[in-house]
């Protein structure tokens, strides 16, 4: 059965299963665990986690590549299969909820799915995803860094990395023109993301300006305000927020509210 990938949904299937020794330590799989999976293309992956555990949530939104999902799938009566847009799923409804999230996640929507997987699936303990090489740098660069962004705190500040592994092009088909990771981190909550969010994307949405600067132009807060929060925090009223360590931003969204 032939399937082609499709580019508009970001798709790069995982062929070689090599990786999948790497994914199942990275994840620490348990018979007993509940795992979310996210865009699983041709059930390589579906099917070694169905294998180890007792349940696999599999949420993908291409009815085209059914026949050959349940091909891959056989006789296993232990996936449950979701044909939706998994970032508008509420992980929360499926029954039972799952503890862990192990996907090879379609490029596209990586970034949006793991944010929104920290702040609205508590249940969710462990990420192991496969994503682009620069993305898996992001969750978890430092302050002062070109890859350090507003995902890199919101990620921060609910997690914490436990592991990581390079991943070449050669595992996917098509294969990818970037390179790409396995990026494991688990829930560690420093602050509620949702209260802090609104601050950190408006911090960032103009990173050549000054962080007072753009949480005025994008009308979080008067500049004077943001000016005088960012002082009782100990950080210059010119500071920008790529200069900011993820701590700072929840004192400075108690300040600005």
């Amino acid at each position: 059965m032939t399937v082609v990938p499709k580019k508009a949904l970001g798709q790069h299937f995982l062929v070689d299963e090599n990786i999948l020794g790497v994914i199942g330590r990275m994840s620490e799989l348990d018979p007993d665990d509940v795992v979310l999976e996210v865009g699983p293309g041709l059930g390589v992956l579906t099917r070694y986690l169905a294998d180890r555990v007792r349940l696999v949530h599999s949420i993908e939104i291409d009815h085209s590549l059914e026949p050959a999902l349940r091909d891959a799938l056989g006789d296993r009566s232990n996936v449950q299969l979701v044909w939706a847009d998994a970032v508008r799923v509420d992980v929360n409804t499926l029954t039972p909820v799952p503890t862990k999230l192990v996907a090879n996640l379609p490029y596209n929507i990586a970034t949006p799915l793991v944010v929104e997987t920290l702040e609205h699936a508590a249940t969710l303990e462990r990420w192991c995803v496969m994503v682009q090489r620069e993305v898996a740098d992001r969750f978890f660069a430092s302050p002062r860094t070109k890859a350090y962004g507003a995902v890199s705190v919101l990620v921060q500040l609910s997690a914490r990395k436990i592991g990581f592994h390079p991943v070449p092009p050669t595992v996917f088909r098509p294969r990818p023109r970037v390179d790409s990771a396995l990026v494991a981190f688990e829930r560690s909550p420093i602050a509620a993301i949702t209260d802090v969010r609104p601050v950190v994307e408006a911090a960032f949405a103009h990173r050549r300006k000054t962080l007072a600067n753009s949480l005025a132009i994008t009308g979080l807060a008067a500049r004077s305000r943001a000016e005088e929060a960012l002082s009782s925090i100990g950080r210059t009223v010119t500071a920008r927020a790529e200069e900011l360590e993820p701590e700072d931003f929840v004192r400075l969204a108690e300040l600005v509210r």
